[in-house]
């Protein structure tokens, strides 16, 4: 792996990350395809739509369609046909979100299947191996998040256990080619942000993630710790801010230095009939939209937008027709695409500075988001 800033504005930079299966211009928004598909879009439709690099998930695949089927095709890119860079969580955030179906321990995560209760572990190693047997372009060290708020006690723990399960990790033989980012905890507490991007660092990593935000803090505490570490994170390597976020998030984040990003919304709203425009989500199941000739957004170039009404779309919704699910996916994964590009342009013709004055103030009233203080 091979990162290069090319353009700074502050802490924001435009980069690129040359990876195995090519390159990804940063700021970069990821698609998540957690069982080796982005719901409903098929890989030729993600790459017109201009994604460079999705997002799989080690938990998930391990269970479906296990390690054995994707040994038998050299790992997901060729089982799913993407020629481009994945990069695969560990699933660490498993062991946050499966609740009553984990028991954690030093050891690892004890887990209930989701699917069927059967228990298996599932420890730092394993996860090196099952990310090494889908052969992501950038695997993720495993790690223990916890929600927030919380006991001081529990955000220090899962600092020392995160740091100590990155060490065992990096203990089995690496994927030739393969990138492996550390990971950043310490919830909202800067201290401990600090102790644990320097543990992060220790482990020699290629890049830098920082987790455990966006689960259930205020934006404005999220934020402050995005301030926190800007002035600390390597300028050499990719900072990764995981799970987030609105397009809000999104702009606020690259401002503070952050270089990648994931998160389900675009699609999960898309799912629902929430649909991403520059004024705020769209309910496309509201009785306005009934005749309404227009598309979800003016000037919009996305497949949804140039050949389809909002009285169409919300037809589709209103009787499930899964075609209404497919094009909000398509235009909600375009305009988080188009963003970021737009977001590079800024950083290249050195006017990101207005861009992000004006931006952010359109975007606080169009996504408010979480509770502030």
């Amino acid at each position: 792996m091979r990162f290069t800033p090319t353009h700074t504005s502050g802490f924001a930079r435009r980069g690129r990350l040359e990876l195995p299966h090519g390159v990804v211009d940063t700021p970069a928004f990821m698609p998540v395809g957690t069982l080796g598909a982005v719901k409903t879009a098929s890989p030729e439709e993600l790459k017109a739509l201009g994604a460079q690099i999705i997002l799989g998930n080690a938990y998930h695949l391990y269970l479906r369609p296990g390690l054995e089927v994707l040994k038998a095709f050299e790992g997901l890119h060729g089982f799913m046909n993407w020629d481009r860079p994945i990069l695969t969580d560990s699933g660490g955030f498993q062991v946050f979100s499966l609740g009553k179906l984990k028991k954690v321990s030093d050891d690892g995560a004890v887990f209930q299947s989701h699917l069927n209760g059967d228990t298996f572990e599932f420890t730092p190693e394993l996860s090196a191996q099952i990310q090494q047997t889908i052969g992501s372009d950038i695997a993720m060290v495993f790690d223990e998040c916890v929600a927030l708020p919380n006991t001081r006690e529990a955000v220090l723990r899962s600092v020392e256990r995160s740091y100590h399960w990155g060490q065992r990790f990096l203990t089995v033989s690496r994927l030739p080619g393969q990138a492996i980012f550390g990971i950043n905890q310490g919830g909202c507490e800067l201290d401990l942000r600090t102790q644990s991007l320097e543990m992060t660092l220790d482990l020699k990593a290629d890049g830098v993630a920082i987790g455990g935000l966006s689960v259930g803090e205020p934006f404005e505490h999220m934020m402050r710790v995005l301030d926190h570490l800007a002035p600390k994170l390597p300028a050499s390597l990719p900072h990764y801010l995981m799970g987030v976020g609105t397009p809000r998030d999104i702009l606020e984040a690259v401002n503070r230095g952050i270089d990648m990003f994931d998160c389900v919304l675009p699609t999960r709203n898309a799912r629902n009939g929430g649909f991403f425009t520059e004024l705020g989500l769209l309910n496309i199941r509201n009785t306005v939209f009934k005749n309404d000739r227009g598309p979800i957004e003016e000037g919009c170039e996305c497949p949804c937008c140039r050949h389809y009404s909002r009285a169409y779309l919300r037809h589709l919704f209103n009787v499930k027709e899964i075609l209404g699910l497919r094009l909000a996916t398509l235009h909600n994964l375009y305009y988080y695409l188009r963003f970021m590009r737009e977001i590079r342009a800024h950083l290249e013709s050195n006017t990101f500075p207005d861009f992000y004055a004006k931006k952010s103030v359109a975007l606080k009233a169009a996504y408010p988001g979480r509770e502030e203080v």
